[in-house]
């Protein structure tokens, strides 16, 4: 009984750190959608439409503001913010807490680098990304879509770990593709 206890925890432990299939497929067509966002507290309506015309977005999806992970992953952003603008890339991340936490996440975990918004049921939805039972919350996933509005890198897991680099690394690769051309 022993061994088959410590057979299924060190299954459960593989299981959750092995990245998850993301919910969207590179390739897939991103949903478009409009939200209510901040940035250093001061709230605006974000419109991926709008950003997609200057380049590729970075859309992270993280569960609850002011957690301990999503903080861990709020700093790895914010850290990395000036490189994705320079590349070219808008970041955004997206959760289901009300606009007026994350306002406030992303004057003080965000350190006003970068903005955050709400994410809808219907972009939850589009984006296949809940989890949670009775109240609406995302999962951990970070995409980067294409001007064209395609999936070109896509991550899903619980952990913070790898989001920034993953998604600096394909826009990066999207371009030095596109500066050939």
């Amino acid at each position: 009984m022993k061994h088959l206890a410590a057979l299924i925890a060190a299954v459960a432990a593989v299981a959750l750190a092995a990245p998850a299939t993301a919910a969207l497929p590179v390739g897939a067509r991103a949903p478009i959608f409009t939200t209510d966002a901040a940035l250093g507290g001061k709230q605006f309506r974000f419109a991926m439409k709008s950003a997609l015309r200057k380049g590729p977005v970075v859309l992270y999806f993280f569960p609850a503001a002011f957690t301990k992970g999503c903080t861990i992953e709020a700093h790895e952003f914010a850290l990395a913010a000036a490189e994705f603008e320079r590349n070219g890339a808008t970041l955004i991340g997206l959760s289901a807490d009300p606009i007026d936490k994350l306002a406030d996440f992303s004057k003080v975990e965000c350190r006003e680098a970068f903005p955050v918004g709400v994410a809808s049921p219907a972009t939850v939805s589009g984006y296949d990304v809940h989890i949670g039972a009775g109240k609406t919350m995302t999962n951990r996933t970070s995409y980067v879509i294409a001007p064209d509005g395609k999936v070109i890198y896509a991550l899903t897991q619980m952990s913070p770990a790898g989001h920034v680099s993953g998604t600096m690394d394909a826009v990066k690769a999207w371009r030095a593709a596109h500066r050939r051309r």
